[in-house]
């Protein structure tokens, strides 16, 4: 395969539709070991694959995470999920990232306290691998299986931080993302039921359990879905606060115990 020049790559990806194509080019050209595999990444860019599935890694919280093909791809506004969790308090002794895909949110987590007994768990085997890659700097483990099942019973009513980035896209909706989400990332990390708050409202019902006294759950949802998604909260006898960031277009509640 012949490689590209740096303008060669910016108009290959401007005609595929890449918004960034200069910042995109400039990353591919940084990240390569060779012009060949250069061309090859950009090519794949071109094709549709998310660019952090194209590069290997995604800037996350100041960390650059690994993501793998068909892995879920941490979006820059879930840093604002880390940055509540860490507002709480920096005492935290154990961690759990829940539906972790990558591992991005509790390998940041773990990065800005002191030492936590890190847990992540997520369905998709996929995710499963490359988050253990991913926290494992940290000693962190990684469990498959399906929320709070795949947790050790250990864990129950230890937890300080439950942070549980939970798919929240309704059903209908999912054919409405953007092609590199919809057909690159897993749907089990997109499709949250009809009205997207199914698994929410299964982290809710469990969560307590779970939980430290004075330990917290923070999970990220969309605007519209704050209201039922606070009535989910206190049917898990969790009291909750909203916080949001216009900026990152975030919105992170907020449970502990009663």
């Amino acid at each position: 395969m012949p490689s590209l020049s740096y303008p060669t790559i910016i108009s290959l990806l401007r005609s595929a539709g890449c918004v960034f194509a200069e910042d995109e080019a400039r990353l591919i050209l940084s990240t390569a070991r060779t012009p060949e595999e250069a061309a090859a990444m950009a090519d794949r860019r071109a094709a549709g694959l998310p660019l952090e599935q194209v590069l290997g890694w995604a800037e996350f919280h100041g960390l650059r995470v690994t993501v793998e093909p068909g892995v879920f791809v941490p979006r820059r506004r879930t840093e604002f999920l880390v940055d509540q969790a860490l507002a709480l308090g920096t005492d935290a002794t154990v961690v759990v990232d829940l539906c972790c895909g990558s591992g991005a949110v509790g390998a940041a987590l773990a990065a800005a306290l002191d030492a936590p007994e890190l847990h992540a768990a997520d369905i998709h085997p996929a995710a499963v691998r490359c988050a253990r890659g991913n926290v494992a700097a940290y000693g962190g483990r990684v469990h498959e299986g399906d929320l709070f099942a795949a947790l050790p019973d250990q864990l129950r009513g230890r937890v300080d931080l439950l942070a549980a980035n939970v798919p929240y896209v309704p059903t209908g909706e999912v054919a409405l993302l953007p092609s590199e989400a919809r057909d690159h990332e897993p749907l089990v990390a997109l499709d949250g039921g009809a009205d997207g708050l199914d698994v929410l409202r299964r982290v809710t019902a469990e969560a307590a359990r779970w939980l430290s006294p004075g330990g917290a759950l923070l999970v990220e949802t969309s605007e519209r879905q704050v209201p039922l998604a606070i009535e989910a909260f206190g049917r898990g006898g969790l009291d909750v606060r909203l916080a949001v960031s216009e900026e990152l277009y975030a919105n992170v509640l907020i449970g502990t115990a009663r």
